[in-house]
């Protein structure tokens, strides 16, 4: 399938479904059942710093930034109700950041060699062209700027629980698109290994300071084991996040 027609299909749902998601894994969150910044202080004080989203939805990590004092925000989606969203939301809480609607993937007058961070918090995975944007978002970055990104762990969408056992379903090398139906809308998503992530990485430009993949362990042993994904958080990892700095 063509790289516009998946987009196309995936701006449809968000476009749809914008209001279902208002809020849902954002910053201090960087995933599911996944250790917060609170824990993990990969951002540090972001006063005065340059930021741009990549995949900013309904605008709460901006806020989230905005709140300490970054200097100047800007958020890229490829929903306009997702930004139509986070304008009021962010409008309402007296912050204005330049806010663009457009694929990652997408030359959209977003300045190069402007920024001090680049991040995206569970939207990169929606790229259909992953080389391409980490190559757009190393061009944005100043020298030694950093970038941030949070994702679903791609052994995540490999296995499932039954009867509390694990069962893999699907094989971790296969990185094809493929439909799922979510709020009775059709999406589609590529489960891709994390290697791809480390060699995208590296052909644009970056070098890999922390990685992290862990589970949020106090929070499950709290809640106890109360459902399959809780099980299945306990054995494998759920989300992943990076940080890297531009060479």
């Amino acid at each position: 399938m063509e790289n516009k027609t998946i987009q196309q299909i995936n701006r449809t749902y968000w476009n749809k479904n914008a209001d279902q998601w208002f809020g849902t894994t954002a910053l201090p969150e960087y995933g599911v059942q996944f250790v917060t910044e609170n824990e993990l202080h990969l951002f540090g004080d972001v006063s005065n710093k340059v930021m741009l989203e990549i995949g900013c939805g309904s605008g709460h990590s901006l806020k989230y930034h905005a709140d300490r004092n970054a200097k100047e925000l800007w958020g890229l989606d490829a929903s306009q109700k997702q930004l139509d969203n986070a304008s009021k939301y962010l409008t309402d809480n007296n912050y204005t950041p330049k806010l663009i609607c457009a694929a990652m993937e997408d030359e959209c007058n977003i300045p190069t060699n402007y920024f001090d961070i680049v991040y995206s918090i569970y939207a990169i995975g929606w790229t259909t062209d992953l080389d391409k944007v980490f190559k757009r978002i190393a061009s944005y970055l100043k020298k030694d700027g950093i970038f941030i990104f949070s994702w679903k762990h791609p052994i995540h969408g490999c296995v499932v629980v039954e009867d509390g056992k694990i069962i893999v379903q699907k094989s971790y090398f296969d990185e094809e698109w493929y439909t799922q139906v979510v709020h009775d809308t059709e999406l589609m998503l590529s489960n891709r290994k994390i290697s791809t992530y480390i060699n995208a990485l590296a052909s644009a430009g970056f070098i890999i300071e922390h990685m992290t993949e862990q589970t949020d362990e106090p929070t499950l042993k709290m809640r106890g084991i109360i459902d399959d994904k809780s099980r299945k958080a306990q054995q494998i990892p759920l989300s992943f996040v990076f940080k890297v700095r531009k060479v």
